[in-house]
């Protein structure tokens, strides 16, 4: 039985082998000028990659042969994932019911549960970074309108000129200070994420790999540990051999991807101390000269301050007591 493929408008299905088609006539060959007969004929000759099987001549019908080994092979692929995914399936259920046996890498596996653990703690800490970032932009605005207010008073009221001016300097410092620290805690936060949600997510993506990996290398390998406890004979060594090659198939399968990971999880440990190592001091920099600044500027208003009470002399009478 062979299936036609779509012919123009219609649609064949026939049981006629090519042993038992008669031949094509001669006028449906268009290599010599003439016209097709019929409009299936005209599609017939656009299918010329794939073999045709001739029909009768006038009646209209072309048969396409279609690849009986594609469709085997899809057949295989299919079935060779059904079982994988049914025994993956199988290890992973076994394995949460704690009734299976797993792989234990004792180096790589204590060291991803430190990765994970890192990561969380690295992505609360950019998160608490973030939220002071916010929350020192909105102070360092509310700082600079009470700077430009105070500037207003000042000049509105020349008996507290310098009072006035002297807070709004105070204010207008400090909030371009502020602006300077959040831009630092900013870059500290983007960079932050790019390590977290970039590089070591890279890593864990790659370590889900080697999960999926190992459960796959465990059910194959208890398959064959069931088969080689049963008893053996004409029926069961076939089994027992294919078995052994699928094993050392996944052995091999889930130790590349084990020492790829690995290594990864290696560079990703130096890269880590690198990025941290710089962003932090360049963050403990940027708290300390913006500490830094604001005292060294508040101590000097402070004194400026000083001397301008102690140079202002007597206040002057009130009019209660001019009166």
């Amino acid at each position: 039985m062979e299936a036609a493929e779509p012919s123009g408008d219609i649609n064949v299905v026939t049981d006629t082998t090519e042993e038992e088609t008669p031949p094509r006539e001669a006028n449906h060959n268009c290599n010599h000028g003439s016209v097709p007969s019929s409009p299936a004929e005209e599609s017939a000759e656009q299918s010329k990659d794939l073999p045709q099987t001739p029909q009768k001549p006038g009646s209209g019908t072309v048969v396409i042969q279609g690849n009986g080994n594609t469709a085997s092979e899809k057949l295989q692929r299919v079935r060779k994932w059904s079982i994988t995914t049914y025994k993956y399936t199988r290890q992973a259920l076994s394995e949460k019911l704690g009734r299976g046996s797993r792989t234990v890498d004792l180096e790589l596996e204590p060291r991803l549960e430190l990765l994970r653990d890192d990561r969380q703690r690295y992505s609360n800490v950019t998160k608490l970074a973030q939220t002071l970032a916010n929350q020192l932009a909105q102070f360092s605005v509310t700082q600079k309108t009470l700077g430009d207010a105070f500037t207003e008073l000042s000049l509105k009221t020349p008996s507290l000129h310098v009072e006035f001016g002297a807070n709004a300097a105070a204010q207008k410092f400090l909030s371009k200070s502020g602006e300077t620290l959040v831009a630092a805690v900013n870059s500290f936060t983007l960079d932050m994420n790019t390590l977290i949600n970039k590089t070591i997510e890279d890593t864990m993506i790659n370590a889900k790999q080697y999960e999926a990996a190992r459960i796959e290398y465990d059910a194959y390998r208890v398959d064959l540990e069931e088969l080689n406890l049963g008893p053996r004979d004409t029926v069961t060594l076939p089994k027992l051999e294919q078995a052994q090659k699928d094993f050392q198939s996944q052995r091999e399968r889930y130790q590349k991807i084990r020492d790829d990971l690995s290594v990864k999880v290696k560079l990703l440990e130096e890269n880590k101390v690198k990025v941290l190592h710089n962003q932090l001091w360049l963050l403990h920099n940027a708290v300390g000269t913006h500490s830094l600044s604001c005292h060294n500027f508040l101590e000097q208003n402070i004194r400026q301050a000083s001397e301008q009470l102690n140079n202002s002399g007597v206040d002057a009478p009130s009019w209660l007591e001019e009166s």
